[in-house]
């Protein structure tokens, strides 16, 4: 395993990461969870992402339970908040960030979180209100750095303009060789402010995987087929992307890669690029996701990459 700086927050992260989003303490039953975490941590795996909305906290007291007895040293645990734990219970006024703090370090079984984030920005609270909670988090130890996911770029300077505030030393966009946009602002502005990415939907929510087929029904068991799990990559799933993707497979054999191994080592291509987040159901996914840790990509390959995806980059 690879480790990347995070930033300019002094955590080092694995660069291959454990994310729990519709997965753990939800949709996977605890047995393979269980299983997927102690294979990540075996592996080298340190960062481990969450949030408080994953299963409705049903994530986190999952990781929590799991993690008991875990050096707490021996990884970096992120969380997140910003969207409803109830229908009072919702968004980034300090109030909420106090007392969704404690509510997820309770249900993680620990006294800090390393990295707190913002899963959203907040347009009903003011930014100044906000991160003078967060700075609290951080001054208080509850919180040993701060980060944001899926902010636009002109937020971010706007946090990044606010005096006497805890800084962000990470992002949380999505990015994976599909979905470029990050490249145009979001990265070279955050890279030039110590801020880190720790990207989600590396793989594209599977689809960079090569396991969904151009004019095929998905397989019956994979989050495309489910209507719920499935309902947010109705835009990563078309025939164009679907055929690229398959076109994917030879430059992956070409480099003696998996597909999954080859999506993942473009996004670590970016030098802000701290850790790539993965989702798995079982130990031999956090196995492959595993094995594109520290691999470097020719550029030969990458212009490969860009030929068979081609039009389908977004």
């Amino acid at each position: 395993m690879d480790y990347r700086q995070l930033g300019d927050s002094g955590l080092e992260v694995s660069t291959i990461s454990l994310g729990s989003w519709l997965t753990y303490g939800g949709a996977v039953d605890n047995d393979n969870a269980t299983a997927c975490v102690r294979r990540a941590l075996d592996l080298g795996v340190t960062l481990i992402d969450t949030a408080n909305a994953y299963a409705t906290g049903g994530a986190e007291s999952f990781l929590g339970e799991m993690l008991e007895g875990v050096p707490r040293d021996d990884y970096v645990l992120a969380t997140k908040l910003f969207f409803p734990m109830s229908d009072e219970d919702k968004g980034l006024s300090a109030a909420q960030v106090r007392k969704q703090l404690d509510a997820s370090l309770e249900r993680l079984r620990v006294d800090h979180v390393d990295l707190y984030q913002c899963h959203r920005y907040d347009t009903d609270v003011p930014l100044e209100e906000t991160m003078g909670a967060l700075t609290e988090a951080v001054e208080s130890g509850k919180a040993r750095a701060i980060g944001f996911s899926e902010w636009s770029p002109q937020q971010v300077q706007d946090a990044i303009d606010l005096p006497d505030v805890a800084r962000f030393t990470s992002s949380q966009p999505m990015y994976n060789a599909v979905w470029r946009r990050p490249e145009r602002k979001l990265i070279p502005l955050c890279a030039a402010n110590g801020i880190g990415q720790i990207v989600f939907s590396p793989l594209a929510q599977g689809v960079l995987t090569g396991k969904y087929k151009p004019g095929e029904p998905p397989p019956s068991d994979s989050r495309l087929a489910d209507d719920e799990l499935g309902a947010t990559m109705g835009f990563l799933s078309t025939d164009p992307i679907l055929e690229g993707v398959q076109r994917l497979a030879a430059v992956a054999d070409e480099a003696g890669l998996t597909t999954a191994q080859l999506a993942l080592a473009w996004v670590l291509r970016e030098p802000n690029v701290a850790s790539a987040i993965t989702g798995a159901t079982r130990p031999s996914q956090v196995d492959d996701n595993v094995a594109a840790s520290g691999v470097v990509l020719d550029d030969d390959t990458l212009q490969a990459i860009d030929d068979a995806l081609g039009d389908a980059v977004m």
